[in-house]
């Protein structure tokens, strides 16, 4: 799906998504992507959804932002509780959803200059 993109002031967004990729900034990426308005990190992990360790989420909870998405195909796979632990001490919050609703927000949310992070699993 082509995604309309409103004006970004140079924050990176999401241009397009589907069936095992999703595109920043009109480029295409197909494995685990880490996207924020002033960064990608290709491969911020090597792990899949099942097998994210206390590490990944502490990663996660040490970025600078107030809303973090962790986006992955359907079906959804939720973290085990005890690895919301880094969250849960930098009192921050963690959204779990899919793909195209992960990419979506993360526009959202950027246009309004929004201090966020999309980490997205492949598989």
């Amino acid at each position: 799906m082509k995604l309309q993109i409103a004006a970004t002031d140079g924050a990176h967004v999401f241009t397009a998504y589907g069936a095992g990729f999703v595109s920043v900034d009109g480029v295409r990426h197909e494995r685990n992507l880490l996207v924020s308005p002033q960064r990608l990190l290709p491969g911020w992990t090597l792990a899949s959804a099942d097998k994210l360790a206390i590490d990944d989420f502490a990663f996660l909870a040490g970025l600078d932002a107030d809303v973090t998405l962790l986006g992955m195909p359907s079906p959804l796979r939720f973290p085990r509780p005890e690895l919301l632990r880094p969250f849960a001490e930098a009192q921050k919050g963690l959204e779990v959803m899919e793909f195209g609703a992960a990419c979506r927000t993360y526009n959202v949310l950027a246009g309004e200059g929004r201090r966020v992070v999309v980490a997205l699993l492949f598989s």
